[in-house]
């Protein structure tokens, strides 16, 4: 297998993330490959104490640098030798089997769909993302990818992410549920509601229904489905909330006494590595035709590493054979066959093909 890393995506390239590469490479098997993008004169310094495995790490020129707030397409058009168009166009070729980026998320999903294509049968990728949960694992999608969905569109990532829940996450039957502002059926806009039919026709998926945004957290769902922009708000919010939660317990343990403090500090280190964004590496692009990682932009090393193994897991799992399977067959009733030939349940007319949708 083949891994192309983006050297200079994020906050901290290129050092975390050639790091993060070197820690990974004695967790992998010979086979495996890691093939560094960027700048030539930059990553190589980097590599000399690598004496062992030789071969393992490669490194593939690209001198230009998407910054994380340039626009994503027309930073792409005016730099299409920076790092992440070169691992799209890497992939794309069929010389990697996978991609992983720290850097800007609006320029890797565009190159990475442009590049990449999507799967037969999906419309929009979606970022898919394991909050983890007293309750268990659950995965969002999509948190930043794609803001304007259409019913379909939800609908899809419902089964994209069921898949991966199931195959990934070990969870036989995942349950999936749409986010709105109310449990009940009235709730929501129209792409919900109409999206919400789609996911109740289609038998074969375990559609709980409507929930809200604690439920996420009370073990109600293993699949919670949003818009890209309701899914990055409450993304950056539940970081920075696990963030402040920790440091006030830590404050006032400090505040109480410091042996106190010292002697919950084990069970304080251990509750935070489960909740750590990095222990996971990255979130998966799903519905593209490849294996794509798109990692935190505070990305360390332990981010990379993680997100190294991560990407081998899901394409050892061949998760997007299964997606590709699930759209190419019709496991809906006539229920939903006849949604689909309605233009104002799908809310796009040339989306309404009972073949590409299921």
């Amino acid at each position: 297998m083949r891994i192309a890393i983006d050297a200079m995506g994020g906050d901290n390239a290129p050092d975390e993330i050639i790091a993060g590469a070197l820690e990974s490479i004695e967790l992998l098997a010979e086979d495996v490959e890691l093939i560094l993008v960027g700048p030539a004169e930059t990553i190589e310094p980097q590599l000399p104490s690598l004496k062992s495995r030789k071969g393992a790490i490669s490194v593939v020129h690209a001198p230009d640098v998407i910054g994380m707030d340039e626009p994503p397409i027309g930073s792409l058009r005016k730099k299409p030798k920076s790092s992440i168009a070169t691992i799209a166009k890497l992939a794309k070729r069929g010389q990697v089997d996978a991609v992983i980026s720290a850097g800007n998320t609006g320029a890797c999903v565009a190159a990475f769909q442009m590049r990449m294509r999507n799967l037969p049968g999906v419309n929009r990728p979606g970022i898919a993302v394991v909050f983890p949960t007293f309750e268990g694992p659950v995965t969002i999608c999509d948190v930043g990818a794609n803001i304007a969905c259409k019913p379909i569109h939800l609908y899809q990532y419902a089964v994209m992410a069921s898949i991966y829940s199931k195959h990934l996450l070990g969870i036989e039957n995942p349950r999936a549920g749409l986010m709105s502002i109310g449990a009940e059926d009235a709730k929501g806009n129209e792409v919900v509601k109409k999206a919400r039919e789609l996911m109740k026709a289609d038998t074969n998926m375990n559609f709980v229904g409507n929930i809200e945004g604690r439920d996420i957290f009370k073990g109600i769902c293993d699949v919670a489905i949003c818009e890209g922009f309701v899914g990055n708000v409450i993304l950056k919010l539940t970081e920075g909330l696990v963030d402040g939660l920790f440091k006030a317990i830590k404050h006032e343990l400090m505040e109480e006494k410091l042996r106190l403090a010292m002697k919950f500090k084990p069970v304080m280190t251990r509750i935070y590595k489960k909740y750590d964004y990095n222990e996971y590496g990255g979130a998966l692009l799903l519905g593209i035709n490849g294996t794509a990682v798109i990692c935190h932009g505070s990305s360390r090393s332990r981010t990379i590493k993680n997100a190294i193994l991560a990407s081998k897991t899901y394409y050892t799992k061949r998760i997007n054979d299964k997606i590709t399977e699930y759209l190419s067959q019709t496991p809906f009733d006539d229920q939903l066959q006849g949604l689909q030939t309605q233009k104002s349940a799908l809310g796009n007319s040339q989306n309404a093909n009972p073949q590409k949708l299921a």
